[in-house]
Formats: C-alpha cells, sequence, structure tokens
C-alpha cells in the first residue's frame, strides 16, 4: 500500500476527522487539500483514529464493509469496496430512540452481520472460509453518517472517517448459516410503515460472505487479522436512506426477522 501522507498528516487528518465525528459537523472532503491522498492514506488515518478511540475506552468489537453493492457504489462514485471499524459505543438497542442530534448525515441501510467463532487471517481468504469460520448470522441496520459537506467524498477521504460508520442495530433472531440460502434473502425497509427501500442479499457481491472475505483480506494489507467473536457487518443490500427526527424504521428481512428503531432530536 503506497502511502503519501506523513506522519504529521496523519495525526492532523485524524484531529479533524476525530472532531467532525465528536461534534457532529460536516468539513471538506480530505483530498480537497491533500490531492494525492491514497486508498493507503485513508487506511493510515482510520488506524490513528482506531488507536484514540481505544486509548478512550472504547472497545473495538468488530468490523464492517462498506460500499459492496453496485446501488452503494453508484450512489457514491466509487469503485471498489471500504472496511472501518465497530466499537461497543457505536451499538444501540434494538427499539430504542436514536438521536440524530450528535450525527450530521444519518442514513439507514440493512445488512447481514456476521459473528465469527474462528479467527480469519488473509491474504487468500474466501467466502468459504468466513461460513466455516461463522458462528451465527442476524439481520442488522446501520446508521451511517458521512462527515463530509454534502454527503460527497471520495474513497480516500471516506475510508479515513471509517467508512462512515456511526450506530448499528442488530436484531431478529440469530441463525446458523448452513440454514439458510444467503444469497437470496429478501430484505425491506420501511419508515413510518411505508415501504421505501427492497432488496436482496445477493446484491452485496453475490453473496454476503464475499464481502467478509474481502474484509479480511484488506485487513491482512494492514497487518491485522479478524479475530473469533468478532462482530462483521457485510454492507448495505440497498442504497443508504436518509431519515430524520420522528422517524420509525423497520427492517425487515426473509428468515431473518426484523429489526426497529426510531429515530428523535
Amino acid at each position: 500500500m503506497n502511502l503519501t501522507l506523513s506522519r504529521e498528516d496523519v495525526v492532523r487528518l485524524c484531529e479533524r476527522v476525530e472532531g467532525a465525528q465528536a461534534r457532529a459537523y460536516a468539513i471538506p472532503k480530505l483530498t480537497n487539500e491533500y490531492p494525492d491522498m491514497t486508498i493507503a492514506d485513508g487506511y493510515a488515518v482510520q488506524s490513528e483514529l482506531r488507536k484514540r478511540f481505544v486509548a478512550q475506552g472504547h472497545k473495538l468489537i468488530g468490523w464492517k464493509a462498506g460500499l459492496t453493492s453496485k446501488a452503494k457504489m453508484q450512489q457514491m462514485g466509487v469503485d471498489v469496496p471500504s472496511i472501518g471499524f465497530l466499537t461497543d459505543r457505536m451499538a444501540r438497542p434494538e427499539n430504542s430512540a436514536i438521536s440524530t442530534a450528535d450525527l450530521v448525515h444519518p442514513r439507514v441501510e440493512c445488512e447481514v452481520a456476521f459473528v465469527m467463532k474462528q479467527d480469519l487471517r488473509g491474504p487468500g481468504c474466501t467466502a468459504r472460509d468466513v461460513l466455516a469460520a461463522t458462528d451465527y448470522v442476524l439481520p442488522a441496520v446501520e446508521i451511517i453518517d458521512s462527515r463530509f459537506s454534502g454527503f460527497k467524498f471520495d474513497l480516500a477521504s471516506v475510508i479515513a472517517d471509517n467508512a462512515s460508520s456511526a450506530r448499528f442495530v442488530g436484531g431478529g433472531r440469530p441463525r446458523y448459516v448452513e440454514d439458510l440460502d444467503l444469497r437470496t434473502l429478501g430484505v425491506v425497509i420501511e419508515i413510518n410503515g411505508e415501504i421505501v427501500a427492497t432488496g436482496a442479499s445477493a446484491a452485496v457481491m453475490g453473496h454476503p460472505a464475499e464481502a467478509i472475505a474481502m474484509l479480511v483480506n484488506i485487513l491482512a494489507e494492514l497487518g491485522e487479522s479478524l479475530p473469533a467473536g468478532s462482530f462483521v457487518m457485510s454492507g448495505g443490500i440497498t442504497e443508504a436512506i436518509a431519515v430524520k427526527p420522528g422517524e420509525n424504521v423497520v427492517a425487515r428481512f426473509q428468515d431473518l426477522g426484523s429489526v426497529s428503531m426510531r429515530f428523535v432530536e
């Protein structure tokens, strides 16, 4: 991975992103100031952010794959997926009220989440390896929040912003992978009882386990592996739907049940 940023630049950009996340304000995309910024630079900033969060007492509980569906790639104008880390402070309970006051551009997407029973490491990790290492899957909704002005960004900037990670809610009923066809799960997102998006899990790289394998292989490039016990989200099945206070969101998954939450100021 080719780095162009100095250590000082990485720290400076990390502080910029951390401020925008902590105080919920929009910033210009990082490549405005650093036009040569690479994907590797983005991950260097993200790794610095992760170290800071852990030092502040956050617990790293897993990872997420981002921009894994054609709908999301087209929506955001990027051509390869990304990954981000998840901490315990991003988790919200099923049916809870989620504040939008500390978010910039909140949007929801429904995802299949994997809980791992074995460590996985790349390179060369395959979807078959992922399925063999999975304890169970469950339905989840990710509340993403790009901190960039106008929700406009490029891949290096979004990776530095921890792949727009903000909040997530797991729910429904856990299922073993061998009891499901993970390629053909239908999903529906409803806001205040109206269907706003539908999709099928094959939208995520043909099979959600492919997204997890891709994530493990990116982790290997970063010198990391995926530990047993990790909670991993495989990426949005539909495009991301903007939400605002007063909206009740329910994601209904075929064979996995539903996940619900409401948004407040």
